[in-house]
């Protein structure tokens, strides 16, 4: 299993920003972001790099066309979310809430899943290579006409998860 992970980053020299404040075509880079609910929000063509995530919550949102590029994203909820032909580089998923979101047409490349709640989760015609899903739950997921390269489960339930 060779997965890169986020590049260091030095948390603590990041400046803070808010969700609240990003608009649609901007570039965020090395922010964290922490303890904000912003739901059924609709967020355009913006690219996050060297970024950490954490505390938000974000349902029923839709995130078209965002690049994410050596992001942490630590205990969010981004249940009932469509993230559209966005792309994911070298992120981690840590003690996430994932239940019934759509990464439907995504690219994700280097990307860990660890300790995250993901039934119901939508993968499919998404293209993903060197993912490692990691002791989380995946139970009604869907994998269709998804490309797979590099894929790894460790403890996963993946009760009835549809691989086609």
């Amino acid at each position: 299993m060779n997965i890169i992970k986020p590049q260091k980053m030095n948390i603590e020299e990041f400046q803070e920003i808010k969700l609240e404040n990003i608009r649609n075509d901007e570039e965020i880079e090395y922010a964290k972001i922490e303890n904000e609910e912003c739901n059924n929000i609709l967020l355009q063509d913006t690219q996050f790099e060297h970024c950490k995530i954490s505390n938000i919550v974000m349902q029923n949102a839709e995130l078209d066309k965002i690049t994410f590029s050596d992001v942490i994203f630590k205990n969010c909820d981004f249940s009932n979310t469509n993230f559209i032909n966005s792309t994911f580089i070298r992120c981690e998923f840590n003690n996430c809430k994932l239940s019934g979101t759509s990464f439907s047409e995504n690219r994700l490349f280097n990307v860990v899943f660890s300790e995250t709640n993901a039934n119901y989760i939508n993968l499919s015609m998404a293209s993903l290579e060197r993912v490692l899903f990691k002791e989380m739950q995946m139970r009604t997921c869907y994998f269709q006409e998804t490309k797979l390269k590099d894929i790894f489960f460790e403890d996963v339930d993946l009760t009835r998860c549809a691989i086609f």
